[in-house]
């Protein structure tokens, strides 16, 4: 278990953050963690790139191997080891476990259950900005920003009467991403959107 799958690394004094791993089960664990970088997230162009060297890659994740007694605790430290940039860098730090010895009578299946942690560093001086375009039954929104922002709580409401919202899907939209979703019904689309601590409402 994890103490979170996502990292902020928002600001200098947040540059260096802690997951905490727990062993939650009753043998020995043994884990594997691994950093990669996510260049062109959301893009056509996406890749993965593993970090190998941190002075290189940015980022600096340590320890990258565990092991954990039942019912045992440690931290994890992810620290991000370059100047923020003009706009975001995204990491995936991939935490697994690894499988130990399988004893049985009989065939056996031993199922393993890791995590796939999102790690954001974002620019010095972050801005979301959410640009919409609609049309009679969809609507498209780009982030022009250099950040990017969740999107949540949507709803579209074809009028005043709570009763004629429809909830819509959530997303994280990253910096030069486009998003469209089809509208169930014409009428006034809000979300609340989140850039960092902070969030705020827009209607599109």
């Amino acid at each position: 278990m994890l103490s979170r799958v996502v990292v902020d690394l928002a600001s200098g004094a947040d540059l260096a953050q802690d997951i905490e791993i727990a062993n939650d089960d009753k043998e020995v664990a043994y884990v594997a963690v691994a950093p990669f970088e996510i260049v062109a997230p959301g893009l056509p162009g996406e890749r993965r790139e593993a970090v190998v060297d941190p002075e290189t890659g940015g980022l600096l994740v340590t320890p990258q191997r565990l092991i954990l007694q039942p019912g045992e605790r440690k931290t994890i430290r992810v620290a991000a080891i370059r100047p923020q940039g003009g706009v975001d860098r995204i990491f995936r730090v991939t935490i697994k476990p690894v499988a130990g010895p399988v004893s049985a009578p009989v065939t056996a299946l031993k199922l393993l259950v890791g995590y796939d942690v999102l790690v954001i560093q974002r620019p010095a001086s972050p801005v979301a900005r959410i640009v919409p375009t609609r049309d009679a039954s969809s609507l498209t929104l780009r982030n022009d920003g250099n950040t990017n922002a969740e999107l949540f709580d949507g709803k579209v409401c074809a009028d005043a009467a709570p009763t004629s919202c429809r909830p819509l899907p959530s997303r994280r939209l990253y910096a030069g991403q486009t998003w469209s979703q089809p509208l169930a019904v014409k009428g006034k689309v809000t979300y609340q959107v989140a850039a960092g601590a902070s969030s705020h409402l827009e209607t599109f």
